[in-house]
C-alpha cells in the first residue's frame, strides 16, 4: 500500500508508492469491473495488484470473487492501459465515476457555510473541528458509532445529522420521542479522529482509511481500526502487514481510540442494550458473525431484525439494502468492532453499509446525505424498538 503525504506541485497534493507520485486530477477515474470465471478473477487480482490503483470494493485483491463487483480508483496516467487490459481479458468494465477531484472539492466547501441550526446543516459533510458531542444521565442505552475507516465520509454524517433530529425534530417524531424517554443514545460521531481529519485537510488524500498511528519502524503508518477490537483479532480477513489496509495492529487495543472504545463499553456493557456502528459503502445490514462462517447462537432473531430494519429502508426512500451475517454476506473480517460487542453479552449488535452500491461510492454526494440518514434512521428506529420489547 501507498505511503500518503503532501507534495509540492501545481495545487494538486499526492498519493505515492515507492519512487512513484500519486496525484488526483479531475480525469482520474473509478472503474467497475466484474470478473466472470476464476481465471479472470485471477487476472484481475494480478492487474490490481501490480499497477497503481486504489481498490475501494473489496478492500483486497485476495477478497474479489466471480460474479462480484469490483470498484477501484485509477490515476488519469493509468486509465487507457487498465482498460486496455480489461479488454484484453475480456473482463465486463465500465466507467463509475468521471471526475474524482471534482466530485472531492465539492464535498468540503459547504463546511461551515450554514448554521448549525438549520436543517441544511445537517445535509453537508463537515470537517472535526465542526463535529461535537455530549453526554446525558445514565439508563438503558444504544450505542451508535461512526467514522471508524477515515474515508466513509456519509457516517459521521449520519451520526451528526442523527443529533440534530433527536434535538430538534423529536417532538414532531412520537416513536422517536418515546425511545429517548427509555434509553440513552451514546453517539460517536468519529472514532478514527486523525484520519477523518487528515481527509479533510489532505484532499488529495480524500480515500485514506486508516488511523494516522506509527508503529515500529515501519515507512507505513496507520492501523484498520475495524480489525483492531479483540475479537478473533488478525485472523483471516486481516494482514499482519503495516501497509495493508486491513492490518490488524501491533495487538488488540493497540490504538488509542479502540482502546478508549472498548473501555467505555465495557464499562456500560450492562446498560448498553444494542450496538450499532456505521459504514459505507454497499447498503448492507450486517450482524455477527464477521470473524466465522459459523452461525451465532442468536443468529434466527438477528437475521430477522435485520430483514425488518431492510423492510423500513424499503419502505422509506424504496432503497434496497440486503441484511446478513458479516462473514456470509461480504467477506471473513476479524477483529471488527460489532462482533466484539456482540461477545461481550451485547446482542443486539449491527454494521449498516450506507449508501451506496458503487455509482459514487466513497464520494457519496452531499445531497445524498438527507435521503440516506432518512432511510439509516427508520432501521435504527426498527432496531430500537425491538430492544425495549424485549428488555
Amino acid at each position: 500500500m501507498a505511503e500518503r503525504h503532501p507534495r509540492p506541485g501545481n495545487g494538486n497534493t499526492g498519493l505515492t508508492f515507492p519512487g512513484v507520485s500519486f496525484f488526483y486530477t479531475h480525469k482520474d477515474e473509478v472503474l467497475w469491473a466484474l470478473p466472470q470465471t476464476d481465471e479472470q478473477v485471477e487476472a484481475l487480482q494480478d492487474l490490481l495488484n501490480t499497477t497503481e490503483v486504489i481498490l475501494w470494493q473489496p478492500v483486497v485483491v485476495e477478497n474479489i470473487k466471480k460474479d462480484r463487483e469490483v470498484h477501484f480508483y485509477v490515476r488519469a496516467s493509468n486509465i487507457n492501459s487498465i482498460k486496455a487490459q480489461l479488454r484484453q481479458l475480456t473482463i465486463q468494465h465500465k466507467v463509475l465515476i468521471e471526475d474524482v477531484q471534482g466530485i472531492i472539492e465539492k464535498q468540503i466547501v459547504n463546511d461551515t457555510v450554514n448554521a448549525r441550526g438549520s436543517s441544511s446543516y445537517y445535509e453537508n459533510y463537515h470537517s472535526m473541528k465542526e463535529i461535537s458531542k455530549s453526554k446525558e444521565k445514565s439508563k438503558n442505552a444504544i450505542w451508535i458509532d461512526c467514522g471508524i475507516h477515515a474515508r466513509e465520509w456519509i457516517s459521521p454524517a449520519f451520526c451528526l445529522w442523527f443529533i440534530g433530529h433527536a434535538i430538534h425534530v423529536r417532538e414532531r417524531d412520537q416513536t422517536m420521542t418515546t425511545l429517548l424517554e427509555h434509553f440513552d443514545f451514546y453517539i460517536m460521531p468519529v472514532i478514527n479522529v486523525d484520519g477523518y481529519e487528515y481527509t479533510w485537510s489532505h484532499p488529495s488524500n480524500r480515500l485514506w482509511r486508516k488511523s494516522r498511528s506509527a508503529h515500529g519502524n515501519s515507512k507505513c503508518i496507520g492501523t484498520d481500526m475495524n480489525r483492531n477490537f479483540d475479537a478473533h483479532w488478525c485472523g483471516t480477513g486481516a494482514s499482519h502487514y503495516e501497509c495493508h489496509e486491513t492490518y490488524c495492529g501491533p495487538y488488540p487495543e493497540s490504538e488509542p481510540e479502540v482502546k478508549a472504545v472498548a473501555r467505555f463499553v465495557r464499562d456500560h456493557k450492562d446498560t448498553i442494550k444494542a450496538y450499532i456502528t456505521m459504514h459505507s459503502y454497499s447498503q448492507l445490514v450486517l450482524f455477527p458473525y464477521s470473524y466465522t462462517m459459523n452461525k451465532s447462537k442468536d443468529h434466527e432473531e438477528l437475521e430477522s431484525l435485520a430483514q425488518k430494519a431492510a423492510k423500513a429502508i424499503k419502505r422509506t426512500t424504496w432503497k434496497t439494502y440486503r441484511p446478513g451475517a458479516g462473514a456470509q454476506t461480504i467477506y471473513l473480517a476479524p477483529g471488527g468492532s460489532d462482533d466484539w460487542a456482540y461477545d461481550l453479552g451485547i446482542k443486539y449488535s449491527f454494521t449498516f453499509e450506507l449508501r451506496d452500491t458503487g455509482t459514487y461510492g466513497f464520494l457519496l454526494p452531499s445531497r445524498e446525505i438527507k435521503p440516506t440518514c432518512l432511510e439509516a434512521l427508520s432501521a435504527v428506529k426498527v432496531i430500537a424498538q425491538h430492544v425495549l420489547q424485549n428488555l
